[in-house]
């Protein structure tokens, strides 16, 4: 049997690039509570004792955007300057300012357009893949790796590891075996964790913690075995950490937040965007046409690719590749994708309910993955039956 090794790494909402992410998507949640029709497109960068949001917004809505920054801060745990940023006495700028209204004319029509109608916010091709390998009908690595950086910050918030600080990083390999294009996993053959932690805990507690409270109740025993290689903090110490050890910027992330390197990726971020870019709607509805194929028993692995023009509204492409798996041809699971999916940026902000923000919606997208997570807000997730 002819086998290889793949590997996925995850990083923790505490990791400088997430803390960024995750602010993005903080203030789009906050922007379109107050207004569905808001354009956004907000990046964020930090460093030791500063976060800066910046970028383009055009909404009516009233915020305190250095209000949204320091609770964003404040809930993933950044409330002393030795764990990397205090959120109560960090510098905050704002740097906003509105979308150019060439770009606004030729998408949204400066709110004139129908939905139909609205063209794509900028060009681009997306991705969306799925795969029988989980439960979540995503690839193992990438799921072990998120889930595995999600437990360590469940066990430092709920003081099982009291110890712990925010910023993490986690790897998996995986041995499979490849059945015709479909990917079997066999075990695991590799586990590296990264933990940020304070001075006083010794390396021989961190790994025995590690291993008890993290890795045994996240990875399955059945694909764990005596051979199993384990690095837990391999450098040594990680006491300087979050901004402090790194800086950190919006959309650095994104193949921890889309599949962990399989299938495929169009190069789009996603925080801190309105539905109208299609680097965030077009990823979503992709997969969950990728989903519904997998979910259809039409094939045991899919990716779909869509592809846009600026102020475009019809799609330029729509591609299906099953890798061989498929229950049917290629072009016909095409037509079908096709007939149950409208790929018009509208109309996926209209069938996914994108508009909505508030109650972290966007906010919780933006650490621990965009896809595979049972939660209702989650509505690209929604199987829909492929006849």
């Amino acid at each position: 049997m002819t086998t290889f090794l793949f590997t996925s790494e995850s990083v923790n909402e505490g990791h400088p690039d997430k803390l960024c992410d995750q602010v993005s998507d903080a203030v789009l949640d906050a922007v379109l509570e107050q207004d569905p029709d808001s354009k956004v497109a907000c990046e964020t960068c930090s460093k030791t004792g500063m976060v800066m949001v910046f970028g383009e917004i055009t909404t009516k809505a009233k915020v305190d955007y250095e209000k949204v920054v320091r609770q964003a801060c404040k809930e993933i745990g950044f409330d002393a300057p030795e764990k990397g940023l205090d959120y109560k006495t960090c510098k905050v700028m704002v740097q906003l300012e509105e979308q150019s209204p060439d770009i606004g004319q030729g998408v949204h029509g400066m709110g004139t357009k129908a939905l139909e109608e609205i063209g794509a916010g900028d060009q681009g091709h997306m991705f969306g893949y799925a795969t029988d390998e989980t439960p979540e009908l995503m690839p193992l690595t990438h799921v072990l790796a998120t889930q595995l950086g999600y437990k360590l910050t469940e066990v430092r918030k709920n003081g099982v590891c009291p110890w712990l600080r925010p910023d993490g990083k986690t790897q998996v390999t995986v041995e499979y075996k490849n059945e015709g294009g479909a990917m079997v996993p066999i075990r695991v053959h590799t586990i590296l964790l990264s933990t940020q932690h304070d001075e006083t805990v010794t390396n021989d507690k961190i790994a025995a913690d590690i291993h008890e409270h993290v890795i045994k109740p996240v990875v399955p025993a059945k694909y764990l075995d005596k051979d199993t290689i384990y690095h837990i903090n391999p450098s040594g110490r990680f006491v300087i950490g979050g901004p402090h050890g790194d800086a950190g910027l919006t959309g650095r992330k994104i193949i921890i937040d889309t599949y962990g390197g399989w299938g495929a990726h169009g190069g789009g971020a996603f925080s801190g965007k309105d539905p109208t870019k299609v680097d965030r709607s077009g990823a979503y509805i992709v997969r969950q046409a990728a989903k519904s194929i997998v979910a259809s028993k039409l094939a045991r692995r899919a990716l779909v690719q869509v592809s846009y023009a600026i102020g475009v509204a019809e799609p330029l492409s729509v591609f299906v590749d099953t890798y061989g798996t498929g229950a049917k041809s290629d072009q016909e699971i095409l037509a079908l994708v096709k007939k149950h999916f409208d790929f018009r940026p509208g109309m996926i902000g209209k069938n996914l309910d994108l508009k909505r923000g508030g109650n972290k919606r966007y906010q919780k997208t933006a650490a621990y993955g965009h896809f595979g997570r049972d939660d209702p807000d989650f509505t690209w997730e929604t199987v829909k039956q492929l006849e």
